[in-house]
């Protein structure tokens, strides 16, 4: 097939305008043909995967736009590493595109009106700008292109929450504008530097630059940039009230989670004689982040805000994998960061259909609803399952993977001692994963809660096919893994 990976880009483009346009006549449908489009990349993504795995190799793309000003150069690569993280995140976006039909139409109608359709066109129209931008970041084989990318998922995710989100919108909006704007000027700044000495923004410049002495400071700076976005202790205030607030938190989850993917591709891959200097600083940064956000976890009540800090945590996890500089631990670390996009994306649109059905954000205020919602009762002990390790779903495959890398690392008392404390983070987890499951869904039902009655099926079914997902990569872990061995092992 000609020009895969430009159509994958292509496509949801033209799509977005078209939603634009029939927004007024389609209304809340939109998210149908937004779940086409995206159904689509998503096939065409498992076709390389497939040609990936019967030994046909990456897929590279590469595309000049020459006029009489400027000649630009730009590719796309799609191999065992940027593949599977792509997929991943196209296929939970597909599912949120149906599952926030019906949590866009409650607050359309509830902020703009019933009778105001053009909201929807607003929404599904940037709702794939920003899908557009986040499956770009790993497909990309130039920095400037990953930059351009990374404002793709600014700007949007801004809109997003700036017209549809909850409690004081316009305020959180900024912050997560500002927060995210910062670490993009650090990246932009290190990948400027590499300019200046090697002349072009290739990705594969990085390795020459790393023998430079301004290598150090584009590495620091892309890193720093990067720890920004992903919310790492110190860094964090932003996502809370971002992740708490947008209407469907699951797609912010992403955002945060693909920054392992960068460190690998750019620093451990290209800059590892400068990355590895940052090594034990990202372990201690990576603990401090789990113990902190498992804590500040379980300090909140309302349900929105509890799956939002908990994201604090768990990406730590993969930052922790990263950091032992083991190809065991590094694999273990994306694949934990693959498992934990699909649970959390569970747990944080299982507390949108609480607000939904119930109207209630406080966990104090809730209890007994798995009689009257079973399904939404499943999917959140199923999440929770995911981000607890619990076999045979994915994050069990993932943490261990991922630990056997640390605890290869762990030849010094310090080595040992940052182990030991990852693993009592992770009875820290099953708490606050279940903790709240058990608040909302078990005991006693209040009286004002009688009447609540389960989600539409459009909201469940396709979230129990993100944890069909996960149980295959929890039982048949192979290809995933083979996929990220061919890239990791051998760079």
């Amino acid at each position: 097939m000609e020009y895969i990976l430009l159509q994958i880009i292509i496509i949801p483009i033209i799509a977005a305008i078209i939603c634009a346009l029939l927004g007024k006549k389609l209304g809340k449908n939109l998210g149908w043909i937004v779940f086409a489009i995206l159904l689509y990349t998503s096939l065409l993504m498992l076709k390389i995967g497939i040609d990936i795995l019967s030994g046909k190799g990456p897929l590279y793309e590469e595309y000049r736009w020459t006029t009489a000003i400027f000649d630009v150069k730009f590719g796309f690569l799609a191999d065992g590493l940027s593949l599977p993280v792509a997929l991943i995140m196209n296929i939970i976006c597909a599912v949120c595109a149906i599952f926030s039909i019906n949590v866009i139409e409650h607050r359309v109608e509830e902020l703009y009106g019933k009778e105001n359709k053009g909201m929807y066109s607003v929404y599904f129209s940037v709702y794939l700008l920003f899908v557009i931008g986040l499956i770009g970041i790993p497909l990309s084989a130039n920095l400037i292109l990953i930059y351009l990318f990374m404002e793709l998922v600014i700007i949007p995710l801004y809109v997003m929450l700036d017209m549809f989100a909850y409690i004081d919108r316009h305020r959180v909006a900024m912050m997560y504008f500002i927060w995210n704007h910062i670490g993009a000027a650090m990246f932009l700044i290190g990948i400027a530097l590499l300019f200046s000495i090697t002349g072009n923004f290739e990705i594969s410049s990085l390795k020459i630059a790393s023998y430079n002495e301004m290598g150090f400071w584009i590495c620091l700076f892309i890193l720093i940039g990067w720890l920004i976005k992903m919310a790492t202790f110190g860094f964090h205030v932003w996502l809370p009230y971002a992740h708490g607030e947008h209407p469907v938190a699951a797609i912010i989850a992403i955002v945060v989670g693909l920054g392992n993917y960068v460190l690998v591709r750019l620093l451990y891959m290209e800059m590892f004689n400068i990355f590895k200097i940052f090594a034990f600083p990202l372990l201690i940064i990576a603990i401090i982040t789990m113990i902190y956000g498992a804590f500040l976890t379980l300090a909140q009540d309302d349900v929105k805000r509890l799956y939002a800090a908990s994201t604090i945590s768990q990406t730590a996890y993969s930052i922790l994998g990263i950091a032992t500089l083991t190809s065991m631990g590094i694999v273990g670390g994306i694949f934990y960061f693959l498992s934990h996009i699909l649970g959390k994306s569970v747990l944080l649109s299982v507390a949108g259909i609480l607000i939904c059905q119930t109207g209630l954000r406080d966990i104090r205020k809730m209890g007994g609803l798995a009689k009257k919602m079973p399904l939404t009762a499943t999917l959140c002990i199923m999440g929770a399952m995911v981000l607890s390790a619990f076999p045979p779903l994915s994050g069990f495959q993932g943490e261990w993977i991922m630990f056997v890398g640390v605890f290869k690392e762990a030849d010094s008392i310090i080595g040992l001692t940052v182990a030991l404390v990852a693993i009592f983070a992770t009875f820290l987890t099953v708490i606050y994963s279940f903790w709240p499951a058990l608040r909302i869904f078990f005991g006693p039902l209040p009286k004002e809660l009688e009447n609540v009655k389960e989600a539409p099926l459009s909201m469940t079914i396709p979230l129990f096919f993100l944890m069909l997902i996960s149980f295959i990569m929890g039982i048949y872990p192979g290809p995933l893994v083979n996929m990220l061995n061919s890239v990791i092992v051998g760079s």
